[in-house]
């Protein structure tokens, strides 16, 4: 959103983090990395594990920043920085953005929502944040900025003319959230998900879901909902954090869910459904393919109703939503070749939920290429080769990557055996070879696996394709 007045003065930056600035400036936005940074920008020179933000403060300066926030007095002094009047000084960096976060959230007086679960956190913020649009002025996180500095940092980012904030809350370890949610005191909070994503962290199931329940603990204590799917177990566990206040609502296909779905109608360019509340029923149409979607569509839908605002503009906001790369996103390659992009990560649910949408689209052959899914510790073997079902269900060519998705490939029947590599790299030149005209190709696997790289492979470089018109002929007609 486009900040109207300053986010931050030099009285509001004393105030916020006891530090001491001599200079009066003005930011209008907050930057950690110089290669984002903007003019008026307030830098902040995080500590990091394997970078030191204090190393580009001059560069920050030089890019137009309006002060600097820093607490390396000794790199300060030697670099001749310490008398500069735009140096903010501080204790540490990082409690002093956390102060920054609590002194914006303590100024907004606009709605707050909280967002976890194991799928679907970043999609779901990204359709709220569309679908909000349509009331007020929206502040949102950005990409997945979920963790212990994005969280901070997106609430520092506040503009205080903003009606609501979305905030993303992540976790691969217990205790995680907790902090988190104490920062963000939310109106709203949604469970996307309670999947097995970061189990080898975790440990069980039940320690993810009591995890993520911590999300409910610092919801508004006069009047808030909380909305979780319809099929999430361990549900006293949830109910255990709930504020005495809180409306707990479903979201889902059974009768039980309060934000239900029905009618569902699943096409290869999109779907409709019914949606009702306990107080609205209205008909939804999504330009986005796959059931996943439409679930993650109920819950944003299920904020706007738990905010008692009529669903018909955020539903006619809904209709034109375009996922981001690497989350679901299509793309025509080659002129004849549909790719969907779900590179940026994956877990056992999301695979299945992306090879039912690779389902839908009319193909000449579906593909799909998997890279291998982190954090599963002693499950890895286990999640893995139980896709196996999936695909052979989908039918789908399937191309493998990875010491985890080996295991799975070796059990596949010889039809549906499309190729393995060690890497995502070395994948590519095994695709290239077999991509035809008309494929519809599906490339999902954890950010780690670095299936991104397959990706911009396969956009930048099509020289081993064979465009023979023969062939796109005897395509055409097997459709």
């Amino acid at each position: 959103m486009k900040i109207l007045s300053p986010l931050w003065t030099s009285e509001d930056l004393r105030a916020a983090t006891k530090g001491t600035l001599k200079a009066e400036i003005e930011a209008f936005g907050v930057s950690i990395d110089t290669r984002q940074i903007k003019k008026n920008d307030l830098f902040i020179a995080l500590l990091g594990h394997n970078s030191d933000g204090h190393r580009f403060i001059k560069q920050a300066l030089e890019q137009g920043a309006s002060a600097v926030m820093a607490h390396d007095r000794d790199f300060l002094t030697k670099e001749n920085l310490i008398h500069d009047p735009r140096i903010l000084l501080v204790k540490d960096t990082m409690k002093a953005l956390e102060d920054l976060g609590q002194f914006a959230r303590n100024r907004f007086k606009g709605r707050t929502i909280a967002i976890t679960g194991s799928v679907g956190k970043t999609t779901t913020k990204e359709m709220l944040r569309q679908i909000l649009g349509a009331y007020g002025l929206v502040h949102a996180s950005v990409a997945s900025f979920n963790n212990h500095w994005g969280v901070p940092l997106t609430l520092a980012r506040l503009p205080r003319e903003a009606d609501f904030c979305i905030s993303e809350i992540g976790m691969n370890h217990a205790g995680e959230i907790t902090p988190l949610v104490a920062q963000v005191r939310p109106d709203c909070a949604i469970i996307t998900v309670i999947g097995s994503a970061h189990i080898g962290y975790m440990g069980s199931q039940e320690a993810i879901a009591l995890e993520k329940a911590h999300i409910f603990e610092r919801l508004n204590p006069d009047h808030s909902t909380a909305i979780v799917a319809e099929d999430a177990n361990y549900e006293e566990i949830l109910k255990r954090f709930l504020p005495a206040n809180t409306t707990l609502w479903h979201s889902g296909f059974s009768d039980k869910a309060e934000l239900h779905i029905s009618q569902l109608n699943l096409s290869d360019t999109g779907s409709t459904f019914l949606f009702s509340t306990p107080h609205q029923k209205e008909q939804v149409t999504l330009s986005v393919p796959g059931e996943h979607f439409v679930r993650n569509a109920a819950q944003a839908l299920g904020v706007v109703a738990s905010f008692n605002l009529d669903l018909a503009p955020s539903i006619k906001a809904l209709k034109n939503f375009v996922p981001e790369a690497g989350r679901g996103q299509t793309k025509l390659i080659n002129e004849t070749i549909t790719l969907i992009d779900e590179s940026y990560n994956a877990s056992p649910e999301s695979i299945r939920a992306a090879l039912k949408s690779l389902s839908l689209k009319p193909a000449s052959r579906h593909l799909v290429a998997l890279g291998d899914m982190l954090e599963l510790g002693d499950y890895a073997h286990i999640e893995h080769t139980k896709l196996a079902a999936s695909l052979i269900n989908c039918q789908a060519l399937t191309f493998c990557c990875g010491v985890h998705m080996k295991a799975l490939y070796e059990i596949l029947p010889p039809s549906l055996q499309g190729g393995y590599a060690e890497s995502a790299k070395s994948l590519l030149p095994v695709l290239q070879k077999t991509l035809k005209p008309f494929d519809v190709l599906l490339v999902k696997g954890s950010l780690g696996s670095r299936m991104k790289d397959l990706i911009e492979g396969l956009e930048n470089n099509f020289s081993s394709i064979e465009k023979n018109q023969t062939e796109v002929r005897d395509t055409c007609s097997s459709i």
